[in-house]
């Protein structure tokens, strides 16, 4: 819960500078209800919504590349837009792993490490700097590393992960991934 409070609070200090210091974990009540939820904060200047929905993880055997150069998501938003229209160029896969300007980021779902034999690798320019991620390398679970789409050749598997999925619950092998074009030939 940590991490989400530093990262809610280094946002609301990126867009309202005034605003003082909120502490989500005061803010949540568990759900009553068995089962696993998710727990959905919507703030802005103050908090706005807070919601609890049962919570089904994704299954995910397949991922497509697809390439977008500009999408931006360094601040977790409820405009989730571009990367649902992202999404939905998966072309049959589960999912997707978006490529910016030649390098690796994240699933439409998480963000993602590389296998390569002896270490797992996180990109160096996720499109989100996830809570999960910073947990796992502050415990020297992952390295960060600047990873470009000519480099999945060196991997064998690709783990996906965010507060939800926890590490190790979506692993798949790099030879599930598509890229549905010739400037992606890394096999």
């Amino acid at each position: 819960m940590q991490l989400h409070t530093e990262r809610c609070n280094h946002t609301r200090a990126v867009f309202w500078k005034e605003e003082p210091f909120v502490d989500l974990q005061s803010m949540i009540v568990a759900p009553m209800e068995r089962g696993i939820f998710k727990c959905r904060i919507v703030y802005g200047r103050e908090i706005e919504e807070v919601t609890y929905t049962p919570y089904q993880m994704r299954q995910v055997n397949a991922l497509r590349l697809v390439v977008d150069d500009t999408v931006d998501y360094t601040y977790k938003s409820t405009d989730r837009e571009a990367l649902n229209r992202l999404y939905a160029q998966r072309d049959g896969a589960d999912d997707v792993l978006i490529v910016k300007q030649g390098r690796l980021t994240d699933t439409s779902i998480g963000n993602v490490a590389f296998f390569d034999g002896q270490k797992w690798h996180t990109p160096l320019h996720p499109l989100l700097k996830g809570t999960m991620r910073a947990f796992l390398i502050e415990r020297k679970v992952i390295e960060e590393k600047d990873i470009f789409v000519a480099d999945l050749r060196s991997y064998s598997k690709i783990m996906i992960f965010n507060a939800m999925i926890d590490w190790g619950n979506l692993c798949i092998p790099v030879d599930n991934l598509y890229g549905g074009s010739p400037c992606f030939t890394f096999r």
